[in-house]
């Protein structure tokens, strides 16, 4: 996103805690933006930077993004993303807000249908009902103070750059890398995977539509459910990359995939790129990685062929 707004001209101040671990995608890129490190459970420094930024558009992510650190550190996850996103509403206020939430936001009763915006929102685990409880404190939030707010729920989000732990591609890189098996717990599970370009312009075409005053409350975003692809399916397509079976004895939902036709009808917007290709993109851009190619050239190219 922040590469993407630099090559838009855009004046931007990013506030978020410090990247983690010596490879990171954002260390990599050095963004020509204003970058504040905090947090958003700070509500007295976020209210600062917001005040100092003074934005037209605010673009909420921040979060505790990890499925299974949830379930180490539920009371973090809950802070972070509900608390968090109190914290930004209030320091925001009167501000057009597009506050990213997650696929994981529905009540998911594995019947393999696709989820449309309507569908009852819940979760049966910390960090999925801490995204759909975010969702609640957005619609609280609108109907209260009247405010310009929407959410956006994306899909599985792959493409070069990810280093987070417990995420599947970025497992894969530390496979290849290492040589090592990696361990994976569920080879089955159905995921709607897109890439992240298409999830960044997605988002941003949303945030134009919601400045305008003219968006839907929430939107899906992600690939047509007929695309979606399990877990060992992506393993086939990087080639190479040894794993095992490894349970892990917290459940998952065997499938998920969105219904983003709101999203086309309301933004003209849809994904570019299909996911096979998302996938081969992204395999392309690690094993260029990991062959000693520069993360921002490698970045800065990727983006100028998809536009």
């Amino acid at each position: 996103m922040s590469l993407v707004l630099e090559r838009a001209g855009a004046k931007v101040t990013g506030y978020a805690l410090a990247p983690e671990g010596e490879q990171n995608l954002f260390r990599l890129l050095s963004p020509g933006v204003e970058s504040l490190v905090g947090d958003v459970r700070s509500a007295g420094d976020l209210t600062a930077a917001v005040k100092r930024a003074a934005p037209d558009i605010a673009l909420h992510m921040a979060a505790q993004a990890l499925v299974r650190r949830a379930y180490k550190a539920p009371a973090e996850t809950y802070e972070t993303n509900v608390s968090g996103t109190v914290n930004l509403l209030a320091a925001a206020r009167g501000v057009a807000t597009l506050v990213v939430t997650s696929d994981k936001v529905y009540r998911n009763d594995e019947s393999g249908r696709a989820f449309v915006e309507a569908d009852a929102l819940g979760g049966d685990d910390p960090y999925s009902a801490s995204k759909a409880a975010a969702e609640m404190v957005v619609e609280g939030w609108r109907g209260g103070f009247g405010a310009p707010l929407a959410t956006v729920r994306a899909g599985n989000v792959i493409g070069g750059g990810d280093f987070s732990e417990d995420r599947l591609v970025p497992d894969i890189y530390r496979a290849l890398v290492s040589g090592k098996e990696m361990a994976v717990r569920y080879p089955k599970a159905v995921r709607p995977w897109q890439h992240v370009l298409d999830t960044v312009c997605g988002y941003l075409a949303y945030a134009q539509k919601l400045y305008e005053g003219a968006a839907p409350i929430s939107l899906n975003l992600g690939p047509a459910p007929e695309e979606a692809l399990t877990v060992e399916e992506i393993l086939s397509r990087f080639g190479g990359v040894k794993w095992r079976l490894e349970g892990s004895g917290l459940p998952e939902k065997a499938s998920l995939k969105l219904n983003a036709a709101l999203a086309e009808k309301a933004l003209d917007w849809k994904n570019r790129l299909s996911t096979e290709e998302a996938v081969r993109r992204t395999a392309e851009w690690y094993k260029a990685f990991i062959a000693g190619e520069d993360a921002r050239a490698l970045c800065v190219q990727e983006l100028e062929s998809y536009l």
